[in-house]
């Protein structure tokens, strides 16, 4: 079936910066002043050192915006000085596309490709693909794995220099909608975040645990992979349980970037402890149509 209307794109850019507020904002205004894009939502974490950004827009004007914010963060980031407890390989680390509307997988690859390219012989960064932009369909934990386990510096990438400068490496990629849900603990073990993150992970659930100096706490950090066959409410649960057994409370939860509006109408339903959330984090197609 052809695909009618009007063409939307999701981009959530995680950039290695969330301490210096005016390098943030340079980053974002570099977003807004392509036209068509809506800058959805952003969130800093000193503790992390990173932003999450997430706009929408049609793809042609996505692609501008991402290129235009990685150059922006390519000459703002010096990632050799950079120490944050979230993994990282560059300024602009994980670029995303997600298809929302009118718009096929196979489209979003092509564009991701596209702007993959162009960063890596305008900007001569390496750019690794990942998920359904790799050929090998590999996950953003494997293309880690892969970039970590280069030797002497010698790369790979699918785009751009074998070698990397300041601005690291950036990976491009086109998936499926996730949520980004993290439950700070009651404790500033790390440890005990490390194994509760270690006990929930599933094919629906990626788990990290960190220690979160600037709130003085440990962290359960999660991306709910496919939200449907596992919702905030129940990874809320397991994270509780596992938690429970160590005899552990939990301090209170926080969503990172936009949540779909058919998972928020559940999750609402539960008392997750949610901190700092907004009714402009849910994600509704209405808002992003003129």
């Amino acid at each position: 079936m052809a695909l009618v209307g009007k063409k939307l794109v999701e981009c959530i850019p995680n950039f290695s910066e969330g301490k210096n507020k005016n390098t943030i904002k340079k980053i974002l205004e570099s977003i807004e002043s392509i036209h068509g894009i809506k800058l959805l939502h952003y969130t800093f974490d000193p503790s992390h050192h990173r932003t999450v950004v997430t706009f929408a827009g049609p793809p042609e004007a996505v692609s501008k915006a991402a290129f235009e914010a990685t150059k922006t963060a390519a000459k703002l980031i010096d990632l050799s000085k950079h120490k944050g407890v979230h993994p990282r390989h560059g300024a602009t680390d994980v670029l995303p596309f997600v298809p929302l509307k009118n718009i096929s997988f196979k489209e979003c690859v092509g564009h991701a490709k596209k702007l993959a390219e162009k960063i890596g012989e305008e900007l001569k960064i390496p750019v690794y693909l990942y998920d359904k932009a790799s050929k090998s369909k590999k996950s953003l934990p494997e293309i880690r794995k892969t970039i970590a386990s280069s030797t002497n510096g010698q790369l790979h990438p699918d785009f751009g220099p074998e070698q990397s400068g300041s601005a690291g490496i950036t990976i491009v990629g086109v998936r499926d909608i996730l949520i980004a849900f993290n439950i700070n603990l009651k404790t500033t073990d790390i440890n005990i975040a490390k194994k509760i993150a270690k006990k929930i992970r599933s094919p629906y659930i990626r788990a990290l645990g960190f220690h979160l100096k600037h709130k003085n706490t440990s962290q359960v950090s999660m991306n709910l992979i496919n939200y449907k066959k596992v919702n905030i409410h129940q990874a809320y649960k397991k994270v509780w349980n596992e938690a429970k057994k160590l005899g552990i409370k939990i301090l209170e939860s926080e969503l990172i970037g936009m949540i779909p509006s058919d998972a928020w109408k559940q999750a609402k339903k539960s008392d997750l402890k949610l901190h700092d959330f907004s009714e402009k984090q849910i994600l509704k197609m209405a808002q992003l149509t003129p």
